[in-house]
């Protein structure tokens, strides 16, 4: 079993469904945890069994800049999608933070998780 972190992935695209938020880029913050088994690749020192978290993170920085979100539920939810679509994958939480969207808080956030048994 490995852990992967990924965290403090800052990215803008539009989100909301108020009239001032609709056409406006804003800011999420996505932070990821993707249970992988690497136990090959570790034992081996072999990268074609390992998983590849750039490429994660390229799908998602494509996904959040090419796609408009009402909710932000609903972009926490196409994340943890497209970490699940890799079988190596085990289990996903993802957290997604809008900064700013509260006068008096520094964030709201989302967070989701998936396992491989939930989908299977």
């Amino acid at each position: 079993m490995a852990i992967i972190r990924i965290k403090d992935l800052l990215l803008r695209t539009y989100i909301g469904f108020k009239e001032e938020e609709i056409n406006k880029l804003q800011d999420v913050l996505i932070n990821m945890i993707i249970d992988v088994d690497l136990s090959h690749a570790i034992k081996n020192d072999d990268i074609d069994g390992s998983y590849d978290y750039k490429v994660i993170t390229k799908n998602i920085i494509a996904l959040i800049e090419e796609k408009n979100f009402k909710m932000l539920e609903t972009l926490t939810q196409s994340v943890l999608d497209e970490i699940m679509k890799n079988k190596k994958v085990r289990l996903a939480r993802v957290e997604v933070d809008k900064p700013h969207a509260l006068r008096f808080a520094a964030s709201v956030s989302i967070e989701l998780e998936a396992s491989r048994n939930e989908r299977e």
